[in-house]
């Protein structure tokens, strides 16, 4: 499933210094071209980031002669090159984070086969930091630095449920719980009661909240000092079916984390 990049268009950019709107712009324009995966003409491109085609062009322009982007001069299409991509691997290989957790979310991946997701909340949302995908035909997908709700996402509730129930109370008072699915659990005191279970039984499972058919597992693990939330997702049918199983060797893997 493709995901729409933020356009300039969209509510959240109104209001932005215009330095704010040419950043996310530059962002959309990337994503738009790894959501497309062909070289794009300029009107694409600026319908696409919802912008004149005359501020697109000057962006072209501007990542041209830094090198981020070519052109295609018969046909007068625009492709990145491979800097990005070198310049996110350096990031990416370095990061000390990931770098000492990546080994055991692949090992806890390989047992398992299901998708494995690091996640970190980050203000009234979770932020996927790394996203190691299953080995099934059928399993769930989804890339890093996608953004989830807390109440929907089992890593979201992960992260609620660290919080004490006074804190806890307020926040769910505040945010919006907007349904994502029609499983989403939109009533505040039933969301409250299903987040202080979780966190006596010590885990959050999400059936179907976030998205259809699809069952999730979390846990909260402090790492370096940072809490942080380890979900196994998948399809309902199959997650439901080996839930025991799946528990135990998540928890297991959860608590190698904690010891680095």
């Amino acid at each position: 499933m493709k995901r729409n990049p933020r356009s300039a268009g969209d509510p959240a950019e109104r209001g932005k210094p215009e330095s704010v709107k040419t950043a996310a712009r530059t962002l959309s324009l990337f994503e738009a071209f790894a959501d497309d995966q062909t070289p794009l003409s300029l009107s694409d491109l600026a319908k696409r980031i919802d912008t004149p085609v005359s501020s697109c062009h000057a962006l072209i322009k501007t990542l041209q002669a830094l090198g981020y982007v070519y052109v295609l001069e018969q046909k007068k299409r625009v492709y990145p090159t491979k800097r990005l991509l070198q310049v996110a691997q350096a990031i990416a290989t370095h990061d000390p984070l990931l770098e000492s957790v990546s080994p055991i979310l692949h090992e806890l991946r390989d047992e398992l086969g299901e998708t494995v997701i690091l996640g970190k909340r980050q203000g009234d949302g979770v932020v996927y930091l790394e996203i190691i995908e299953g080995t099934h035909t059928v399993r769930y997908a989804a890339r890093p630095g996608d953004a989830k709700p807390l109440h929907s996402s089992a890593i979201g509730k992960a992260m609620l449920g660290q919080e004490t129930e006074q804190r806890l109370r307020g926040l769910l008072e505040r945010l919006p719980l907007t349904p994502a699915t029609g499983r989403t659990l939109t009533d505040r005191h039933q969301l409250m009661d299903d987040i202080v279970e979780s966190r006596r039984r010590g885990y959050f499972i999400t059936r179907g909240e976030n998205v259809d058919d699809v069952m999730a597992i979390a846990i909260a693990r402090q790492v370096y000092g940072e809490p942080l939330g380890v979900a196994i997702a998948g399809p309902m049918e199959r997650m439901s079916r080996q839930l025991e199983h799946y528990l135990d060797t998540l928890i297991r893997h959860g608590d190698r984390l904690t010891t680095l």
